[in-house]
């Protein structure tokens, strides 16, 4: 079966293209901190809320678990984007220093993509902010370029799981979502790409890898790299590499639609 070049690729932020949780986590708590709150998110907590797509929302879903009177709660719920304004200022600071590196293979395949005139994209529900001091801080001062499209929560009405970021991005860059993969690390992610008709490779961390990943084109720990090389491969997942290669890419995809009207 020939290969069949995707249009263009949609990559997730946060846990896909670095492994951002805990710079997450810890920015929460300075701000919790900060701001007299006296809450702790411990990596258990935190990964619990995961479940629940955005930081605002987060905040939202801690606040309603607590004990409080209604007068109290509502309070703290006016609060919510002070709290999370506060929190992403701290976790931009973080990222710019450059505590959280790229997972092992996105640049590389970043770079693969490229040259072989694949469009970039990222659909994500971080805020514009953390997107821009990531790619800055891991891919340069010129990062931004390299995407068609960035498409951030703010501007959609419903989050990951829902479609709307991937159609949304789908919709910029003129392009079918039968010709098209999207990346991302999370049960929500997967849920979203699908949706919006996305074949879709997954590659959980930590915070995400007990989740039910069977709706996947691909899953792997990561994309790999030459120095970083995926576990059991090559010969079981992957056919050349002990790591995802973009055109691995295009045979596993050209598989899952093997006429030349689809990806």
């Amino acid at each position: 079966m020939p290969d069949i070049r995707p249009d263009a690729l949609i990559f997730d932020v946060d846990g896909t293209l670095a492994d951002t949780e805990e710079a997450h986590r810890t920015a929460f708590n300075l701000a919790f901190e900060q701001l007299d709150l006296g809450w702790t998110w411990t990596r258990t907590e935190y990964r619990s809320l995961l479940a629940t797509t955005g930081g605002k929302e987060r905040i939202v879903r801690h606040i309603a678990a607590l004990d409080l009177a209604d007068a109290e709660r509502a309070r703290l719920l006016a609060r919510v984007p002070q709290i999370h304004a506060a929190k992403t200022r701290f976790y931009s600071a973080v990222v710019r220093d450059g505590a959280v590196p790229l997972r092992p293979g996105v640049a590389r395949l970043l770079d693969e993509a490229q040259h072989a005139g694949c469009r970039l994209a990222i659909a994500s529900t971080t805020t514009a902010i953390n997107v821009d001091a990531l790619l800055h801080a891991t891919l340069g001062a010129r990062a931004l370029e390299r995407f068609a499209v960035i498409a951030c929560g703010d501007q959609v009405a419903a989050k990951k799981p829902a479609p709307d970021i991937y159609l949304l991005a789908l919709e910029h860059l003129g392009v079918r979502a039968d010709r098209t993969i999207a990346f991302e690390d999370s049960l929500n992610g997967l849920r979203a790409a699908r949706a919006a008709g996305l074949w879709t490779v997954i590659t959980p961390t930590f915070w995400t890898e007990d989740s039910d990943f069977s709706g996947a084109g691909l899953v792997l720990p990561h994309l790999g790299d030459p120095s970083a090389r995926l576990p059991d491969e090559s010969g079981t997942r992957l056919r050349h590499r002990a790591w995802l290669g973009f055109d691995e890419l295009c045979r596993l995809a050209g598989q899952a639609h093997p006429t030349e009207a689809a990806l």
